[in-house]
């Protein structure tokens, strides 16, 4: 009988030159770079380009990778009339699927290009900031064509000039959640494209997946049980009430990363140039301190330390983004691990089609 491997853990699907993950050694590589050398002295779009092209950019190619995203931030007026019309309680992420899905045209065909890449992806932050505003009551705001991507973004969600400081600590997340491997969502994306579907089609699927708490909902996990525990003064006893009890303290431990996230390492240093005492962030580097010392005393050879959803859900509330932003932008920056992986795919496509293990009835005259 062959080995069942539930949810295909540890099975090799795919050749990629895109990322490397030592689980072990915890480390994550984009492209033979560290991305937590890319998160602290690259820009998103130097980086974008590192995994769409497979090098960092020049001057000159990274004005026209800029110039290429800042063209392809309008949203047709099509798509606008959707976002109108889509129901008022309709949460984001099905907002960015159900808009995603609306840009398919006959345009989009197979193999993909790294033009519908740019296209998409300098799409998603106005996608969001445009609904998003609307939810409030507000107008929507329109991009602005000299700021960064990542920049524009928080322009675009506020309608003020953001401070640098936090245009570099959302910038930092956005770059080390760009690319992580055959994660749920990417692999979604591979398996669609692998039938030599559409773009669109494919990122559709993966917008589908992040949209699962399993998957995309982990750093408003965080923000709930940082509320929940409010000063510092309660972590002890909220630590060890939850740990007696056997529950799960959300942002520690990683499926892949068995020692320290570099992800989180990242974030943490980051989060230290933000500027100014922090509540928030003093509440986050106490907790994750005492939470380590005593998942090693409730679940001692566990090794559980800090993942990347425990420092992005501490910045993100520190830089003002709104909890139903987080899953969101989230996928507004691993759009470019999706269309890099996507277009890895068409490079030597091979369509899935795994195999199931039948456990039901057969029929009696043909049981030996």
């Amino acid at each position: 009988m062959e080995m069942l491997n539930k949810g295909l853990k540890d099975v090799l699907v795919s050749d990629t030159k895109l990322s490397f993950i030592d689980g072990k050694a915890g480390l994550l590589i984009y492209r033979g770079v560290e991305a937590k050398k890319l998160a602290l002295q690259h820009t998103f779009e130097e980086v974008a380009h590192l995994l769409w092209y497979g090098y960092l950019p020049n001057a000159d190619e990274l004005d026209q990778l800029q110039l290429r995203l800042k063209k392809g931030r309008a949203l047709p007026a099509s798509l606008k009339a959707i976002l109108e019309a889509l129901p008022v309680e309709m949460d984001l992420m099905s907002v960015l699927r159900t808009a995603v899905s609306s840009l398919g045209t006959p345009d989009h065909a197979w193999p993909p290009t790294v033009e519908e890449a740019i296209d998409l992806t300098a799409k998603l932050p106005t996608i969001i900031a445009y609904r998003y505003r609307k939810q409030l009551g507000l107008e929507p705001v329109d991009p602005n064509e000299d700021y960064t991507h990542v920049k524009n973004y928080l322009y675009m969600l506020r309608g003020t000039e953001p401070s640098s400081a936090h245009v570099k600590a959302l910038e930092s997340y956005m770059i080390l959640t760009m690319e992580h491997g055959m994660n749920a969502s990417t692999f979604t994306a591979r398996v669609i494209s692998s039938s030599e579907s559409d773009l669109i089609s494919a990122i559709t699927g993966a917008i589908g997946t992040m949209k699962g708490p399993l998957h995309g909902g982990a750093p408003t996990g965080v923000l709930n049980m940082l509320d929940e525990i409010k000063v510092k003064e309660n972590v002890e006893g909220w630590l060890r009430s939850k740990l007696s009890s056997g529950e799960k303290i959300m942002g520690f431990g990683h499926r892949v990363y068995k020692t320290k996230d570099p992800r989180a390492i990242a974030l943490k240093e980051i989060s230290s140039q933000i500027g100014g005492e922090d509540p928030w962030l003093d509440l986050a580097n106490f907790l994750e301190q005492r939470a380590i010392e005593l998942l090693e005393k409730y679940k001692p050879g566990r090794k559980l330390y800090t993942n990347v959803e425990f420092y992005a859900a501490a910045i993100m509330k520190a830089i003002g983004l709104d909890p139903s932003l987080f899953t969101p932008t989230f996928s507004a920056s691993r759009i470019v691990g999706w269309t890099a992986h996507v277009l890895e795919q068409a490079e030597a496509n091979t369509i899935y089609r795994p195999s199931a293990n039948y456990i039901g009835e057969l029929p009696a005259n043909l049981i030996k």
